[in-house]
């Protein structure tokens, strides 16, 4: 098929200038599903866009990462308190609170399941973090599961809650995501997405850095993904 020369993206010949090929780091964008849209049946990957800066635009009413008891300087969660002027937290106290609240649950909920969901109320948006189990350097996807179970229920009927946005917690520096006990590789992003989806979620998720060194796959902008990818593993074109 030949270029579409009669799309104009940029002023001033800035389309020769932007060629894929001279940025590495790139995702190839394919559509999604052409069929009559549902309310409240996907969750839209945000490709493109900055967590950071929309949190700080004011587009998001909760955000969802994670959180642990010991270290969370380099975590999503200490970022978004040292830029919000109007947070009374800090990144320090964020610890403390989460090491006081594990402290706790070991006396009165031993037994409970985790993982638990702390909120950091920081005035403009309010954070669902999901508390890292104790003892442990990582978070399962079946955490992630029980912990987006949770965090739905707390969304319900919450409006004053939404709009509402999560990290894909791989690639993660602080709180790492695992497959399970036993497989301590990364899970794939379609088992993240899946995992969320499949225990209620349908707001936004925000690739990880990492994931636009993925050029030469395709992606899609929303969760679940065409049938067709079923169909072409099944070994269909």
């Amino acid at each position: 098929m030949s270029k579409n020369t009669s799309v104009q993206l940029y002023n001033d010949g800035a389309d020769d200038l932007l060629s894929p090929e001279n940025f590495p780091d790139r995702v190839s964008l394919l559509p999604s599903d052409h069929g009559a849209p549902q309310a409240g049946s996907r969750l839209r990957v945000m490709w493109g866009q900055d967590l950071l800066g929309d949190v700080l635009d004011g587009r998001y009413r909760s955000v969802i990462c994670g959180v642990n008891d010991s270290d969370n300087s380099h975590g999503v969660i200490a970022q978004i308190v040292s830029l919000l002027t109007t947070s009374q937290w800090s990144p320090a106290s964020v610890t403390s609170y989460a090491k006081m609240f594990q402290e706790s649950v070991q006396v009165h909920a031993a037994h409970d399941r985790e993982p638990y969901i702390l909120k950091y109320d920081l005035d403009s948006v309010l954070v669902l973090a999901l508390l890292r189990p104790r003892g442990r350097e990582f978070f399962t996807v079946g955490d992630l599961s029980r912990g987006f179970q949770t965090i739905n229920k707390m969304l319900q009927g919450r409006a004053d809650r939404r709009p509402v946005c999560s990290v894909s917690f791989l690639g993660a520096v602080s709180n790492k995501l695992v497959i399970d006990d036993h497989n301590t590789n990364e899970p794939s992003f379609e088992t993240v997405a899946q995992t969320m989806h499949d225990s209620g979620y349908r707001g936004d998720v925000y690739p990880s850095p990492a994931m636009w060194q993925c050029a030469d796959v395709g992606v899609f902008p929303s969760y679940p993904y065409p049938k067709g990818i079923d169909r072409m593993r099944a070994g269909s074109s």
